[in-house]
């Protein structure tokens, strides 16, 4: 059963509310419908400091080869040249 609805104001660029609209037009729908599903869509119940795949990658990357505190200074030496 949908949810009563509620009135409510927002404030938003020109530019988004128009891009909004022509996209409701193209789909059937409108922009009510647009803000309320994508608001029902976000991941409210996820951690605040939710990494994205890309850091997530990195972070994997990383936790595999654990380096020594001096692997770094000598890896800088010998590809600079840095006796």
């Amino acid at each position: 059963m949908a949810s009563p609805k509620r009135p409510k104001n927002l404030s938003l660029d020109a530019s988004a509310i128009e891009r909004g609209e022509r996209y409701a037009r193209r789909h059937g729908t409108n922009l009510s419908a647009l803000v309320s599903d994508y608001l029902n869509a976000l991941p409210v119940d996820t951690p605040p400091a939710v990494h994205s795949p890309a850091v997530r990658r990195l972070y994997g990357a990383a936790a595999r080869r654990r380096a020594a505190q001096g692997d770094y200074g000598e890896h800088l030496a010998r590809k600079y040249g840095v006796d």
